[in-house]
């Protein structure tokens, strides 16, 4: 009984941390550039494609495959930014609403005509094998996902943390018309943030590859997990983002050991519910001033 409940507790966490990689890329382009992401679902779809066609197609490893959607997606954010995005920062919130529900409804309409509506599952040798640690036995594509995302949360956090265009992002977060007084480039900064809140979504979806079949409806799963995780833990914060992950990933685990797989969703709702009674800013948001 202890060996079963040790493989959900690991199997929860590993799947938190990419969880929280995902809802890190939401939370940071909120936390600088103060809009949010309705597409970010179908950004992580993008990257289950990648992962699949670099598999089945190419023979690619997974990692490999995370790399390369981490960096079209990276590219694609800051040209949307640049584009389309910076128009619509300080307009109104239901008009940047509408604007990424409408980038959203693009980008899964395109894989639909690409890939068609089945489910592509993803060709890797992980997809089925285990290894024992001690008497936990772990899922290796659930391993290789969650140690990728951590080592992306902290290069990431190491990169606002101590690099000079790191602490610009910080700056900005904290007073945009500060950061324009004084001379930072602002929007350079923010195409910077969207790129990177991209990356992390198109990373994490081909990570996740070998786990998940990809299929353009997803999106709007992904968006709602992303978004339950970053409400749970605090929007704005990057460490709520990392504890907001960990904490829906456990929350699954043992709702489908304890009740059933099909209700995994609807505990971690039930548990978004609950912090939005009891503590409405997460577990880490900042108090409204």
């Amino acid at each position: 009984m202890l060996t079963l409940w040790g493989n959900v507790l690991a199997s929860g966490i590993l799947m938190g941390l990419v969880y929280g990689i995902i809802a890190l890329g939401l939370t940071i382009i909120f936390g600088v550039i103060r809009i949010v992401n309705f597409a970010h679902g179908a950004m992580v779809v993008f990257g289950l494609y990648v992962g699949y066609c670099a598999g089945a197609w190419w023979g690619i490893p997974t990692i490999v495959a995370a790399v390369g959607a981490g960096a079209l997606l990276f590219v694609f954010g800051y040209g949307l930014e640049t584009l389309v995005v910076k128009r619509f920062v300080t307009r109104p919130h239901h008009i940047q609403f509408i604007l990424f529900i409408g980038i959203s409804l693009v980008l899964s309409g395109a894989q639909l005509i690409a890939f068609g509506p089945d489910p592509r599952p993803s060709v890797s040798h992980l997809s089925f094998e285990t290894i024992a640690v001690g008497p936990i036995r772990l899922d290796l594509a659930r391993l290789q996902a969650a140690t990728v995302a951590a080592v992306m949360i902290l290069a990431l956090a190491g990169f606002l943390k101590y690099s000079t265009f790191g602490r610009f992002i910080r700056a900005a977060a904290d007073n945009r018309l500060g950061g324009l007084m004084v001379g930072l480039p602002i929007p350079k900064i923010y195409a910077t943030t969207f790129g990177i809140g991209a990356a992390c979504a198109g990373g994490a979806g081909a990570l996740i590859s070998p786990l998940f079949d990809a299929q353009p409806f997803l999106a709007v799963d992904f968006t709602l997990l992303a978004f339950v995780t970053v409400i749970v833990g605090g929007l704005g914060s990057f460490v709520g983002a990392l504890v907001g992950g960990l904490t829906i990933g456990l929350t699954e685990a043992f709702a489908a050991l304890l009740f059933a797989p099909s209700l995994k969703s609807a505990l971690s709702y039930g548990l978004l519910m609950i912090v939005l009674i009891v503590r409405p800013r997460g577990f880490f948001g900042a108090k409204e001033t």
